[in-house]
């Protein structure tokens, strides 16, 4: 078992459990866990939270034996995943109970145990859970050639004929993108980036006291302006979670906004880090050269623009307003 795959193992026991978070309280203490590991280990946040969007989806949309099977195989040590972005010209498909095609982006390949994929059908994307030892896919490595997240392991993955039994079908067709938990998920993934952004700090007040430079007044005010920043993506991730349970026509903008808020600071404070280290924080062997890295590459979700768009309708709109 890998080191990643153990620490997923270890950190399911800290979950208050394995349905989506019923109140407030439950879902501000999972975005607590999810930040502690981003601030710990970018790419086994990234591991994490699809572990966790894995479980809560058969948890919604399974059968009352599907949800027994995933406690006990999650229980045992199993690590999950969601494989949905199809493989260009060959995307997953099933005909006659068997699978072909692929999936890229399949983050966790090679590591995890289990994957939830998608395959097209009528009604919607139809959803199966997949036991990875006994329907294994051929794995191309070598399309993740990247500076960052490297040890997320996101690979691209085929199956050719393999047969699949009726019982890995989750829910019904539609249900993987039935909002609001389909964009509202983006929360967990905003959680793990505003974790990173606080490791990011972290490190260069770690290399500036080191090195003595702290006291510097313009260090000293690059070290405030990092703290602001990390403190601004924290707040946003907190408001969407402390919205998600009160005006359902503002869940969703809660949400792009803590996106576009966690990506903003983000994208400053790693200008800032690079600026208070200098060149010392592109050596590999620099704490600083791994995040900077893997953060840059993390928070870049797909389109940022939109989720800005969906704000500036609910502001226009009055259903999203600055309060303190």
């Amino acid at each position: 078992m890998s080191d990643l795959r153990a620490r997923i193992r270890s950190l399911s026991g800290e979950l208050q459990g394995y349905d989506d978070p019923r109140d407030a309280a439950t879902l501000l203490a999972l975005l607590r866990l999810l930040y502690r590991v981003g601030r710990e280990d970018l790419p086994l946040g990234r591991l994490f939270e699809g572990h966790v969007d894995a479980i809560q989806i058969v948890m919604r949309y399974g059968t009352k034996a599907q949800r027994a099977r995933l406690m006990d195989a999650v229980r045992a040590g199993a690590a999950l995943g969601v494989w949905n972005a199809d493989l260009p010209g060959d995307p997953l498909s099933m005909a006659d109970g068997r699978l072909n095609g692929g999936k890229s982006f399949a983050s966790g390949a090679g590591l995890l145990s289990h994957a939830l994929v998608t395959i097209e059908r009528d009604g919607g994307r139809q959803l199966l859970l997949l036991d990875l030892a006994a329907q294994p896919p051929m794995i191309d490595r070598d399309v993740w050639r990247v500076v960052g997240m490297q040890r997320s392991e996101t690979h691209v993955v085929h199956w050719n004929n393999v047969p699949v039994e009726a019982e890995a079908l989750i829910g019904s067709p539609g249900d993987y993108i039935r909002e609001p938990w389909f964009s509202g998920g983006a929360l967990r993934f905003a959680a793990v980036q505003a974790g990173g952004v606080a490791r990011l700090v972290d490190e260069v007040r770690d290399h500036l006291v080191a090195a003595g430079r702290a006291g510097d007044p313009h260090q000293a005010g690059r070290l405030a302006r990092l703290h602001a920043l990390a403190e601004d993506a924290a707040a946003a991730v907190r408001r969407a979670a402390d919205g998600w349970f009160g005006d359902e026509t503002a869940r969703l903008p809660l949400v792009a906004a803590a996106r576009a808020a966690v990506y903003a600071a983000g994208s400053e404070a790693l200008g800032l880090a690079q600026e208070a280290v200098g060149v010392q924080a592109l050596f590999l062997r620099h704490p600083l050269a791994t995040t900077i890295t893997d953060l840059s590459m993390y928070l870049r979700q797909p389109n940022p623009d939109g989720q800005r768009m969906l704000v500036g309708a609910a502001v226009a709109a009055g259903i999203l307003r600055a309060s303190l």
